[in-house]
């Protein structure tokens, strides 16, 4: 089956490629996504995704088949088999990534293959789920890309160990305010 997305984030294109390209931050911004291990250049996950009423787990591994920085285009391959049950799913997943002014458009198209559980439903209905599941990962792109760098506006992050603060002059005494006036009656 195949699946075609398109979504754009506020982020010239370099720092977007540079996010998605790093499956250690990209993984868990997958709704019921979690990075579980590495081996080599395979990054080993699970991933939990609910169609209608079935709910599956799949555990996995992906690894990037092409990554071409200059065309802004980037492969991924990934593999899972159920946790419970006689399942499994496969994806060819297409990443390019294009300028728009100061935002990067993204388009994925995705070659899926699913047996078990999850294969009974109809392509519209796992479009809808990629649909709904892409929506929540766009938010959460957009907040990592968002989200300050080890360096900020204001400057270096400042080292670990304890502070140590400036000395403070000493409080002027407070002052009170009273009112001359009478309390009005009423």
């Amino acid at each position: 089956m195949k699946i075609a997305n398109e979504f754009s984030v506020s982020a010239p294109i370099e720092q977007a490629w540079d996010v998605l390209c790093d499956l250690e931050k990209v993984i868990p911004l997958m709704p019921g996504a979690q990075l579980t291990g590495h081996d080599g250049d395979d990054y080993l996950g699970k991933v939990k995704v609910k169609v209608g009423p079935v709910t599956s787990e799949f555990s996995g591994r992906v690894h990037f088949v092409e990554q071409d920085r200059d065309q802004h285009r980037a492969v991924i391959d990934a593999k899972g088999k159920e946790a419970r049950g006689t399942g499994n799913a496969a994806a060819t997943v297409t990443a390019e990534l294009h300028e728009a002014g100061e935002r990067t458009r993204v388009t994925v198209d995705t070659d899926l293959k699913i047996v078990g559980k999850l294969a009974q439903f109809g392509s519209g209905m796992l479009q809808q789920v990629s649909e709904k599941l892409l929506s929540q990962f766009v938010d959460s792109l957009e907040a990592e890309l968002a989200a300050p760098g080890p360096e900020t506006a204001t400057g270096p992050e400042l080292p670990a160990g304890p502070r140590v603060w400036p000395a403070l002059p000493a409080p002027k005494p407070l002052r009170s305010t009273c009112w001359s006036s009478p309390a009005p009656t009423g």
